[in-house]
């Protein structure tokens, strides 16, 4: 009999699994179970989006397209960096991806060696640390503090960098937090970053939906396109999640690393969610605000009806999460999950899902439909009250 106890990659064993689908899997099987838990938007893609899709098909545009995508979809996404973000990219800047969770893997492996240090900034998006880990790079943790609304700081940023640091990671505007850098937050992380051989992996696919600012890109700062490679993806602004399909921006060096890569382990990404991309990026504008206005309005309702509720809640200005601290239940982040789940049918995700700085908070998904939402606070609200005074 095989011993693939003794086989597999040890690294791999060890990988934590996803406290995301966790979650996810069980209320899966609870059919009355009201589920807050997954970040994907509760709207269809845009007609235009879909239209697009079926005509690629319908005239047989059914075959492999270049490694690094699409010229026109790079293109398009090229003119739209530089309209949105004001920067200016060249084809060979540019790589076309299996959703951005591609696009951050071939920035983490085309950089790290073993040994050589990430600096990741928790509470964050999932994938990093193990991505990070696979490679036989070390993760080296920030905690972004609810009293700094989880911004992380250039000060925390300049007392993590050592010789071996290899890469920095924003992922801002931040899952699960809904943190925001602003100006003065990156102008002074760009002041640490220029004179070291640190590279950025700027993780800003939910740049499109911020509230009551405007995102910046670090890239965009002095000095600072040369040592950034900018990650998005079309998932949450136009709501694609299936259609898998992201993109990276930065050094064409870097770049023709993470395509020789791509070109081993992908070929090419779906050729179909290509064409109805570039549609998305030149003609999609218009529905792109009517989501985001959905989305600000659930942001509010969330945010006042926690705080009403007694569990303390930051205003996030970005993403489609709230994080409410939960210490006031007297529970940690997993058991208040847990019992939520079991005993009031809603799905929610402990804060250490996304590392050990989640702990007392609990990550909630605003895009569904505000009586989805509605439900699923009444519920929260009785369950606060059976367990008040424990």
């Amino acid at each position: 009999m095989m011993n693939y106890d003794r086989l597999l990659s040890r690294t791999a064993k060890e990988m934590r699994p996803s406290g995301i689908r966790k979650f996810f899997d069980l209320a899966a099987e609870m059919p009355e179970c009201i589920s807050l838990g997954v970040g994907e938007p509760d709207f269809q893609t845009p007609w235009d989006i879909r239209d697009a899709a079926i005509h690629s098909l319908e005239i047989g545009r059914t075959k492999y397209t270049a490694n690094a995508g699409l010229k026109e979809l790079r293109t398009a996404i090229d003119e739209y960096m530089e309209r949105k973000w004001k920067l200016r990219y060249e084809l060979q800047e540019t790589i076309v991806t299996v959703g951005g969770s591609e696009a951050i893997d071939l920035a983490i492996r085309a950089l790290v060696e073993p040994g050589d240090e990430v600096i990741i900034c928790e509470p964050c998006y999932v994938s990093y640390e193990p991505i990070t880990t696979l490679t036989g790079g070390v993760p080296v943790h920030i905690q972004c503090l609810e009293e700094n609304e989880f911004r992380v700081t250039a000060q925390q940023i300049k007392e993590a960098i050592t010789p071996k640091t290899k890469i920095l990671v924003l992922g801002f505007p931040n899952n699960p937090t809904g943190a925001v850098l602003r100006h003065q937050d990156l102008e002074e992380i760009a002041d640490v970053l220029r004179d070291t051989d640190v590279t950025v992996l700027s993780d800003e696919i939910y740049a499109e939906l911020i509230y009551g600012i405007q995102h910046e890109s670090i890239a965009a700062f002095p000095g600072m396109k040369e040592r950034t490679i900018v990650v998005g993806g079309f998932s949450k602004t136009f709501s694609m999640t299936g259609w898998r399909l992201g993109y990276a921006c930065g050094p064409k060096d870097l770049i023709a690393v993470m395509l020789k890569i791509h070109q081993s382990c992908i070929m090419a990404a779906p050729t179909t969610s290509q064409f109805a991309a570039i549609t998305a990026l030149r003609d999609c504008a218009d529905d792109v605000e009517q989501m985001k206005k959905q989305y600000d309005l659930r942001r509010q309702y969330c945010v006042r009806k926690l705080n009403e509720m007694g569990l303390k809640t930051f205003e996030p200005r970005g993403a489609f999460y709230v994080f409410p601290n939960i210490t006031s239940s007297g529970m940690s982040s997993e058991e208040f999950c847990e019992k939520l789940l079991h005993e009031k049918h809603v799905a929610i995700v402990p804060g250490t899902a996304f590392g050990n700085a989640g702990e007392g908070f609990a990550r909630i998904s605003y895009a569904y439909s505000i009586d989805h939402l509605r439900e699923a606070f009444r519920r929260i609200s009785q369950f606060l009250e059976e367990h008040k005074g424990e």
